[in-house]
Formats: C-alpha cells, structure tokens, sequence
C-alpha cells in the first residue's frame, strides 16, 4: 500500500467514526430535547425549557462538525496541495463562540433574576422536571465520554470541541436540576447562582477549545515530549551522526516535520539517501499523526574516515 493510499484509508476510517458518533449525538439530542420540552410545559418548569432548546441547539453544533470533519478529509489538490485539515480547525473556532454564546446566555439569565429578586412571582416546577434533569445529566455525560474518545482516538479538534458540547449541556442539567430542587425546598435563588457557577465552566471550556484551534492554524510547534520521541527515534537509525535541526507544526489535526541531519561527508548519495529515507519512513511510523516528513542530510565538517 502506497503512502498515499494508507493516508486516504486513514482518512475514510476517522471519517467513518466521525459520522457515526455525529449521527448518534444527533439522535440523542433530539429525542433529549423533546422530552426536556415537554417536562418543562408540563412540569412548569422554565429551568427545563431553557434547558432543552440548548439540547436543541447542540443538533446545530453536531451538523458544524460534520461539515468541518467531511472537508477536512478531502484529498489534496491542485488548489489546496498540502490537504484541508485546517478547515476542521474552522469548524471548531465556530462551536467554541458557540459554546461561549451559550454560557454567556445562562449567565446573564442568572444575573437578571438575581438583580430582579421576584422570587415570590415564580411557580413551583412539578416533579417530572427534577426526574428529566436527572436523566439529562446521565446521557449528556456519557454522551461527552464517547464523543471525547472518538475524538481522541482521530485527534479531531472539531469532535471535541463538540464533546464539551455535551459536557455544557449536562452542566446546564445540573443547574437546572440544582433550581428544580432550590425551587420545590423554598430556595429559587439556588437556580440563578448555579447558572453563574456553569456559566463559569462553559466559558473555560469555550476558551481552551478556542485555543488549540488557533494553535492549530498558525503552525504551533508539537510538544516537547512528542520532539524528544522524534530525537530518539532519528538518533537510534545507523548512518546518523547527529540531528542538527527539527522543526514541527500542527497542520490542522496533523503534523508537518522538518528534518536535517549529519552524515558522513565521504559515503555514496546512494547511502545517504537511504538513510534520509530510513529517517522519514520511521518517524512517519512511530508518529500516526506525522503527514509528512521532510529530511535534509548535511555532509560531515570531518575527514572522510577511509582517509
């Protein structure tokens, strides 16, 4: 198998899983939202309405992603000739503003009933809410593991931002389960300062997802201990005299490594070449996430050893 038919397979493989984890979080969030709904207008519950259109609104998250994932996938071509890898990196910049929109949402939602102080004005929520909340916080958390591993195991920005998705969701659950039981014990406010508490951790999360997307777009070195492989790596090849320059860049969900080593200045173009060869096949193996890998051999300052 060519090297370019093992990365297209890679490609369709992590594809294959994105789609499926997608169409899961779909399903639930649909059917989560419906029921929230319909707690909410029979329990009267306004935690609970609020708190489904967000599950609603996380079917929106998981199309982005599903857009990000399909065209960051898409081969090499004449206009785009190092891949499409950033525009996942795109796709997640999207749902972190979106993820922040939301917190910021139940947030503000939180001040304004803290500031206003009606709390003689609000109805008792039913018991069917406080059951839904629960229940809403068990899938949407185990739905945020899932989507996580999935997202790990492909190194996809835009499934993890989506997977904190699902953790903002059940944080909402919480503070809505949290309002739900203040409410029916006699204090409403519980609601409000657990929305200011979630609206704390959505931002966080929104923030670092933000963040390692943009590292991804401006060529961000890999981290030191992932170099450090790479040097043992290059330094275990025989023909290798030292490692005089490596340079790293995440390129969207994959990485782009450039590579000078020094070799005697006396063997053949033939050897050098196979050992600039050996360098690139070993680290492209080590490393899964390594698209290409760039060697350049510098011919030893020494004298020829057979002199």
């Amino acid at each position: 198998m060519t090297a370019v038919e093992k990365e297209t397979k890679n490609q369709m493989d992590e594809q294959k899983l994105a789609m499926k984890v997608s169409s899961v979080s779909i399903a639930v969030n649909l059917l989560l939202s419906a029921f929230k709904l319909l707690a909410g207008l029979i329990a009267h519950s306004g935690a609970m309405i609020s708190d489904g259109i967000h599950s609603a609104s996380d079917v929106l998250s998981t199309f982005i992603v599903i857009i990000g994932v399909r065209i960051s996938n898409r081969n090499s071509d004449t206009d785009h000739q190092y891949g499409h890898e950033r525009m996942e990196c795109v796709a997640s910049i999207v749902l972190a503003v979106i993820l922040a929109l939301t917190g910021l949402g139940i947030g503000r939602e939180g001040i304004i009933n803290i500031m206003d102080r009606n709390y003689e004005s609000l109805v008792v929520p039913g018991l069917f809410a406080l059951v839904m909340a629960v229940i809403s916080i068990v899938v949407k958390e185990w739905m945020f593991w899932y989507t996580r591993s999935a997202a790990r195991k492909i190194n996809s920005g835009a499934l993890m931002a989506d997977a904190w998705h699902h953790r903002s969701d059940a944080l909402s659950s919480i503070g809505a389960f949290a309002g739900i039981l203040g409410a029916r014990m006699g204090y409403p406010i519980l609601d409000s300062v657990a929305s200011l508490v979630i609206c704390g951790f959505i931002i966080k999360a929104a923030y670092e997802i933000f963040q390692d997307a943009i590292d991804k777009m401006v060529d961000k070195s890999c981290d030191d201990e992932t170099i450090e492989k790479m040097k043992k790596t290059i330094a275990s090849i025989p023909g290798v005299d030292h490692i005089d320059l490596i340079r790293t860049r995440l390129f969207g969900s994959r990485i782009y490594t450039d590579i000078e080593i020094t070799c005697d200045g006396c063997m053949p173009l033939a050897e050098a070449h196979n050992i600039a060869e050996c360098v690139h096949q070993s680290i492209e193996k080590e490393f899964p996430l390594v698209k290409h890998c760039m060697v350049h051999v510098n011919p030893s300052s020494e004298k020829c050893h057979n002199i």
